[in-house]
């Protein structure tokens, strides 16, 4: 077994710790794959020190980076399948979810490679004869790439592609819980030719593996996309070297519906929102907020359709979601809903595991909708990762826009209105970083996403998300040169 990829070798971990990779649908045994350790992280990072001071990659013209991940999005057609089979067997998450996910994968890859090659810095008119001035753009250096396992191929993805194209090294630290498309990926890296030590995988947990990447005086970035605590230590293990450090941490998302919104595409996007994946989504749209002359028959419609969502696994194609994660995510979940129910909401469907689950090895838990919420309960200012939806009431458009705003979070949000003016309003006045208007989830490569607030900083995917993996550089050139005589 050799399933850490450093300095273009694939190998084992130091000190032969290895883990299991069970499969969250019926705990089946997926594969055993090895555990790295400080040491391997230490390795991976002297590694893409290496490649980037004295290889090639940096110094490749920016046309050829983007021919490079041109054809990886290549492979990644080429190997949908086999890709979106993996995906599914580590998360639980339905085929169909996967092979999404692999499309979208594929074209963050071809966006990044097109935008590359066709980016060459600009020049600065200075108003002064004589004098070429110029802006470029030059990579950060050794990047440390953390991702989560929720949708672990599609998070690599927004930050490989980025970082290659802009010239970088680098070291993939996945979810422990997931890691095998991007032990894929890197096969897929190394056959498009990336040269030795560009690509680095380190697999484990964060405390062993992914620890040494925030501090580590080589490594000049950390991206991180996860929980919020992490996140908070990551930065701080950052601050002692100065790097630049970029965040996604997640969120908990207002998805607004206005009395006067199409009714049934509101409810079956509210739905959508907060469901899709089993609620483990980073921008799932699980705090409904409801005009109230709408609440009532909005929140029976929602509740109905709810209790009919299907659980089931990866393949089963009668399925609509899958299971959590993990036992331990679960039970977090179980103990979200108990908390809200101690503070008084009002459970309307779910709220206890299935009497009889799809696999009773499986960690399912049923689509939970606690109503009558307000602001100040855990349930509507903490992130469950689960699929539980909150209800608020509203009465107007200044009411929606405050219980809209009162979360430390700022990701993402949905408005559900036929008029289009308060639509814009509303949207000018939320403090989050993508917004939905009669619609939830959409997203394409070429728009930034990321958050304000706790919800993070920096961006990925769009041009800001190239940005984030680049250093800006001023050239200033005198062309005919002579005395200025300051101090003759």
């Amino acid at each position: 077994m050799a399933d850490l990829y450093i300095g273009g070798t694939w190998t084992s971990a130091r000190e032969k710790g290895t883990r299991e990779i069970r499969c969250p649908a019926d705990g089946s045994l997926v594969a055993v794959v090895d555990e790295a350790g400080p040491q391997d992280t230490a390795d991976a990072i002297a590694a893409a020190r290496r490649a980037f001071d004295d290889g090639p990659w940096p110094r490749t013209p920016p046309n050829e980076r983007g021919d490079l991940l041109l054809r990886v999005a290549d492979l990644l057609a080429r190997d949908k399948d086999v890709l979106a089979r993996a995906e599914s067997l580590d998360t639980g998450k339905r085929l169909v979810e996967s092979e999404y996910d692999i499309d979208d994968i594929e074209n963050c890859f071809r966006y990044f490679g097109r935008l590359v090659a066709s980016e060459s810095g600009r020049v600065v008119e200075t108003g002064t004869e004589g004098v070429d001035s110029r802006v470029v753009y030059e990579p950060v250096g050794v990047c440390a790439l953390i991702t989560p396992w929720n949708y672990p191929l599609l998070q690599t993805a927004w930050k490989v592609a980025p970082a290659l194209a802009a010239g970088n090294t680098f070291i993939l630290k996945p979810s422990e819980l997931t890691p095998h498309t991007a032990i894929h990926l890197m096969r897929l890296l190394e056959e498009a030719g990336v040269p030795a030590g560009v690509a680095n995988l380190v697999l484990g947990a964060g405390p062993e593996a992914g620890a040494p990447l925030g501090d580590h005086p080589d490594v000049d970035l950390v991206s991180f996309t996860g929980g919020l605590q992490t996140g908070r230590r990551l930065m701080a293990a950052a601050a002692g070297t100065v790097k630049k450090v970029a965040l996604e941490l997640g969120g908990k998302n207002p998805n607004i519906v206005f009395a006067d919104a199409d009714f049934e595409t509101a409810v079956d996007m509210a739905l959508t929102a907060v469901f899709l994946h089993s609620g483990q989504v980073c921008s799932a749209g699980a705090r409904l907020l409801v005009e109230d002359s709408l609440h009532d028959r909005f929140v029976d419609e929602v509740v109905r359709r709810a209790r009919l969502i299907r659980l089931g696994g990866p393949f089963d194609e009668q399925a609509q979601t899958g299971p959590l994660i993990s036992a331990a995510h679960r039970e977090k979940v179980e103990a979200y809903v108990a908390k809200g129910l101690e503070e008084g909401a009002v459970l309307r469907c779910g709220g206890e595991r299935p009497a009889d689950p799809p696999h009773p090895d499986g960690f399912y838990y049923p689509p939970t909708v606690l109503d009558e919420c307000s602001g100040r309960m855990s349930v509507v200012q903490e992130e469950s990762f689960g699929p539980v939806l909150t209800v608020e009431r509203f009465t107007d458009e200044a009411e929606a826009v405050r219980l809209a705003n009162d979360t430390i979070y700022g990701l993402a949000g949905g408005i559900f209105t036929s008029d289009e003016a308060k639509a814009q309003r509303v949207a000018s006045a939320l403090r989050i970083g993508t917004i939905w208007i009669n619609d939830y989830h959409p997203y394409v490569p070429q728009a930034e996403w990321g958050g304000y607030k706790q919800s993070g900083f920096g961006r990925e995917l769009g041009p800001a998300g190239l940005a984030e993996y680049r250093e800006t550089k001023h050239i200033w050139r005198t062309t005919n040169p002579s005395p200025q005589g300051w101090f003759s």
